[in-house]
């Protein structure tokens, strides 16, 4: 069955649109402001007020700038909360993203390599393989991800691998990098196929292609350092502390401390696929080989707000993922379900469920931040605190408001120490997980 437009129809819509009284008003404002300015409701300024009954001190905001290393930034910024309180670090004192981020680029490649050869038997158009080649590697990732390579690379703080132009600004690298690991997808598929190479011949390869990748990424972000020495002032009293010679392995034993298996991740994904209280994986997704799985205890949205009101009332921050832009106003610092009136402004109905969002997708989550706040009345949230990683230049001083409805709708991670979650709930997470197909929405990167 097909339908096409006729003429008729086009003069039917004509004549519809201009017996619209309001048309016209309307075509000018939203034409001339576009259409958030348009749809945006002022009342939500006030509606969603930076005031918490629960509110974290946790210092300045960090900057990603230019690049997709949210998950990254809101992970070592849990961190840095706990450090600070511990030894009385400075506001601006910060963990070096850019550590974690050439190595977890260096990971990725030898992951991409092992998927190249797991698929070699299919062909190149078949869904995995093009899943695959889509992005062999990209800035975004997931808290299990990080748990693996800290396990095997430690911690440093920025001042012992500060910033470079292509961390700040990673497309550059990033397209010369996927360039390299198509090219190389080729050689390895072909030795596989044609040539029949053997396990040691393709060991071989793949050792070349990695010594070239680790060369690349050095040229980009600089080669980490092995040892460090670590130099602070405290804030109250303005003590100096130095210590010499530390590696990241010891600095992140010493001063971050986390045993991180008991650091776990909550989904919300409401969706027939994925019942509650089972966990899930997802095939392909990983960075290290023979590291940490990604993995995550699915449950409902009671439940999931009560662990991370629980770990905030301990003075714990949460880090989790969402998908910021939708109906959020970012330079004020909103995400409320109530900003932007798109419905109204358009006269059409947009509503979705959670769960159709994800299995059309709509919505997925895409960003991770962290909850520092939380406004409780008669013990139920109405509105969270959140630390963002885009600089001090948006919402206030780079924290954003969330209101508890915008949670339920586009809040789908959080991650949480198995210390908060109950007998049965710590049973349920030590199943073994269903795994997913490679692109289910659970699999997006932060």
């Amino acid at each position: 069955m097909s339908f096409s437009i006729s003429n008729d129809d086009i003069a039917n819509f004509r004549a519809d649109y201009q017996s619209r009284r309001d048309a016209k008003v309307l075509e000018r404002t939203v034409t001339k402001n576009g259409v958030r300015n348009a749809s945006f409701d002022w009342h939500s300024i006030a509606d969603d007020a930076p005031h918490f009954s629960i509110d974290l001190t946790t210092g300045e905001v960090a900057d990603q700038k230019q690049s997709g290393r949210c998950w990254l930034f809101a992970a070592l910024n849990t961190m840095r909360h706990d450090m600070q309180a511990k030894f009385n670090l400075p506001d601006d004192f910060e963990l070096s993203q850019s550590y974690q981020f050439f190595w977890d680029k260096f990971e990725k490649a030898n992951y991409f390599y092992e998927n190249v050869i797991r698929t070699a038997d299919k062909d190149a158009d078949s869904r995995r393989v093009a899943w695959l080649m889509a992005a062999p590697q990209s800035d975004g990732g997931q808290w299990d991800m990080l748990c693996a390579l800290i396990e095997k690379y430690g911690v440093m703080p920025k001042s012992a691998m500060p910033e470079s132009f292509n961390s700040s600004q990673s497309r550059g690298i990033n397209d010369v990098l996927n360039n390299k690991l198509r090219h190389d997808a080729v050689i390895l598929r072909k030795m596989i196929n044609e040539d029949k190479a053997s396990e040691k011949e393709l060991n071989e390869a793949r050792q070349k292609m990695l010594n070239e990748v680790y060369r690349m990424l050095a040229y980009a972000f600089g080669e980490p350092v092995t040892h460090f020495d670590f130099e602070y002032r405290t804030k109250k009293d303005k003590k100096f502390h130095r210590e010499e010679n530390i590696t990241p392995q010891e600095f992140f034993k010493k001063y971050v401390g986390w045993n991180l298996d008991d650091y776990i991740s909550i989904i919300q994904a409401p969706t027939d696929d994925k019942e509650y209280h089972k966990t899930y994986t997802i095939d392909m997704l990983g960075n290290v080989v023979g590291g940490r799985q990604v993995k995550h205890l699915n449950l409902p949205m009671d439940e999931f707000k009560e662990l991370a009101i629980e770990q905030l009332k301990n003075g714990e921050s949460v880090w989790f993922g969402s998908d910021v832009i939708k109906y959020s106003e970012t330079k004020l610092g909103i995400m409320a379900l109530n900003t932007f009136k798109y419905d109204e402004l358009f006269d059409v109905d947009l509503d979705m469920s959670k769960a159709d969002m994800l299995d059309y997708g709509q919505s997925m989550m895409d960003h991770a931040m962290v909850l520092t706040g939380v406004d409780l009345v008669d013990d139920k949230p109405t509105k969270w605190k959140v630390e963002n990683s885009w600089g001090d230049k948006v919402g206030k001083k780079g924290y954003f408001v969330m209101s508890d409805e915008w949670m339920d709708k586009y809040c789908f991670q959080i991650v949480i120490n198995k210390k908060y979650l109950s007998d049965q709930l710590k049973e349920e997470q030590e199943q073994k997980p269903v795994v997913l197909k490679p692109w289910d929405p659970m699999g997006t990167l932060a």
